[in-house]
């Protein structure tokens, strides 16, 4: 094998190894949680990586426990326990982040069954509680006390053409994004405005209503 070649296939081993880093479950976890955390809806639960981060939480709790009783070295077991600690952290702020949307947002997920099969069947269970405490509040101190009119939990009066008591995510608002690829010339509305040219790696900032579909497809994450 001569030096070009050597050179060649050593950049394609480096380059394997970090495709490899940037898959495994605690990099997935982490782009999850970056990703949950500055986007304005909420996005599709990711089942499978949080029943494997609970099962590797599992291990490591043990792994830990079992290092502590047998007198393994401090340091070895310091860097164990820091990586658990630092699991146990995204995997607790990704699930109550997407807890915080589905209390800001329930009516508005239920009325969507693509968002409403977004959520996990703990979180749909959430869901369905929150609206009806949300309810039972409305009712009792507020709604009760209205004309017939105005009674709706959805609607400011029977007049209204929409569910505008409803909150809703601002869809509109900027995002700061990082691309995995070259994605080229992309157009981010019809208002004829220039196409961004969305290289790897840059960041942008860019409507997140626009980048939507890259960012549920995978091909853009939020930073």
């Amino acid at each position: 094998m001569d030096s070009g070649d050597a050179s060649g296939y050593s950049a394609g081993v480096d380059d394997d190894y970090e495709s490899l880093l940037s898959t495994t479950d605690a990099e997935l976890l982490k782009r999850a949680w970056r990703n949950e955390k500055a986007s304005p809806e909420i996005l599709q639960h990711e089942t499978a990586l949080v029943q494997r981060s609970r099962e590797q939480i599992q291990l490591m709790e043990e792994t830990v426990e079992e290092f502590s009783k047998n007198g393994v070295d401090p340091l070895t077991l310091s860097l164990y326990q820091m990586d658990l600690d630092r699991t146990l952290f995204l995997l607790r702020s990704y699930l109550r982040t997407r807890l915080q949307k589905i209390e800001n947002y329930a009516f508005h997920i239920q009325k969507s069954t693509d968002l409403w099969n977004r959520l996990s069947k703990q979180e749909q269970k959430f869901a369905e509680r929150c609206i009806d405490d949300a309810e039972q509040h409305l009712d009792q101190s507020v709604l009760s006390k209205l004309p017939h009119g105005f009674k709706s939990h959805l609607k400011q009066s029977s007049l209204s053409l929409a569910d505008d008591m409803v909150p809703e995510p601002q869809l509109d608002q900027y995002v700061i994004c990082r691309s995995k690829k070259f994605l080229g010339s992309f157009q981010l509305d019809d208002s004829g405005e220039e196409p961004v040219n969305i290289e790897a790696n840059d960041l942008y900032a860019l409507p997140y209503k626009s980048i939507k579909p890259l960012v549920e497809s995978g091909q853009i994450d939020l930073v």
